[in-house]
């Protein structure tokens, strides 16, 4: 019995895939979610040029921390951004010369975009004006209010969780399927001697690469589209152009599989068995599918941590398919996200003709 323990311990510790799903993935989940776990409440304001900044308000919201006054951008570039949920409120503030009015007067501008974050913002102002209109009564024989608040929302398509999860999920199906599905078949093929068939064909490895690609692809655009309809139509996913903004996620789609291929191909030509594909296959994948804004904003984590979401391509894929499809950007107006994803196809399928084995 001791003999069977010992030699039964020594295959699974001999074993890649159970070492890794055992200690290095629980491992790295704890982390990642550690870190997500232990983050504090932020709210981006923005201040309109111009704004008085002696108030007592004022400096009630520059000491919090949970606030972030952005004080550097104009004011129609923090409205675009107020519009596209990148920004919580925009906040105006003016001294009155009206005696009959609040010396200090706020005009905060929020968004049904960040509908949560204008809802906290509002808060925080509402809050601070208390805290100085209590103290100027404190301090004064009459009870005159030293700052006053107006709210006003911006009208535009309100940013729901599903314009956020759907293009993160989409990014994750498309990641999934071209590294373990790519890695696995072409590794079977591979096992049982399919390939060293073609050999004897006048086909080159390229070509044998690009057509399991393209079948894939095509695969993947079916199963897309499904995903988008159902999103648009059941859950109310946001399309900004329609039909328009639908074929762009569908050439992104195109786009991003055919570069998570290529990591694919490179595991099934390092792979020996299929049980070394799985530790290949989580060493991409994983670090994506918690870094690269799949489930929530990158910005959730430390900063010397976000240098490396950066660096990933699913990162530029949910990107610019947030981009397009809730902010009705074109793909050319998300070039910059393309050229890197471009750039990683380059160089994953550069490694994977070199790795192609016939056998």
């Amino acid at each position: 019995m001791l003999a069977i323990t010992v030699a039964s311990l020594r295959s699974i510790f001999r074993n890649p895939s159970t070492v890794a799903f055992s200690f290095a993935f629980p491992l790295i989940f704890i982390v990642v979610f550690g870190f997500i776990g232990n983050r504090s409440i932020k709210v981006a304001v923005g201040v309109v040029p111009g704004s008085d900044t002696t108030s007592q308000v004022y400096n009630m919201l520059r000491s919090r921390p949970e606030i972030k006054l952005i004080t550097n951008e104009t004011n129609v570039a923090m409205l675009e951004l107020l519009e596209k949920g990148k920004l919580d409120g925009i906040l105006n503030i003016q001294k009155s010369s009206d005696t009959s009015k609040a010396p200090y007067q706020f005009a905060l501008q929020t968004s049904k975009a960040s509908a949560e974050g204008g809802a906290m913002i509002q808060m925080f102002m509402m809050h601070s004006v208390d805290q100085a209109n209590l103290a100027a009564a404190a301090s004064q024989t009459q009870l005159k209010p030293s700052a006053e608040l107006r709210s006003e929302e911006v009208s535009n398509h309100a940013y729901k969780s599903i314009d956020f999860i759907l293009p993160g999920m989409l990014g994750f199906s498309l990641l999934s399927m071209g590294v373990f599905g790519t890695a696995f078949v072409f590794l079977n093929l591979r096992n049982t001697l399919v390939i060293k068939r073609f050999f004897a064909t006048p086909i080159r490895k390229p070509y044998i690469v690009l057509g399991e690609a393209l079948s894939r692809v095509l695969f993947a655009l079916i199963s897309s589209s499904f995903i988008i309809i159902l999103g648009r139509f059941v859950f109310g996913f946001t399309l900004v152009h329609g039909l328009f903004t639908f074929f762009n996620m569908l050439v992104l789609t195109f786009i991003g599989l055919f570069v998570f291929m290529g990591f694919g191909f490179i595991i099934s030509g390092l792979a020996k068995t299929e049980s070394a594909v799985p530790p290949l296959a989580n060493l991409i994948t994983l670090p994506q599918f918690l870094l690269a804004g799949t489930f929530f904003p990158i910005s959730v984590f430390p900063t010397w941590l976000q240098p490396i979401p950066k660096m990933l391509p699913l990162t530029y894929l949910n990107d610019a398919m947030r981009k397009v499809a809730f902010e009705g950007l074109s793909l050319f107006q998300v070039w910059d996200d393309i050229l890197v994803l471009f750039i990683w196809g380059v160089v994953v399928y550069f490694f994977a003709t070199r790795l192609f084995k016939w056998e």
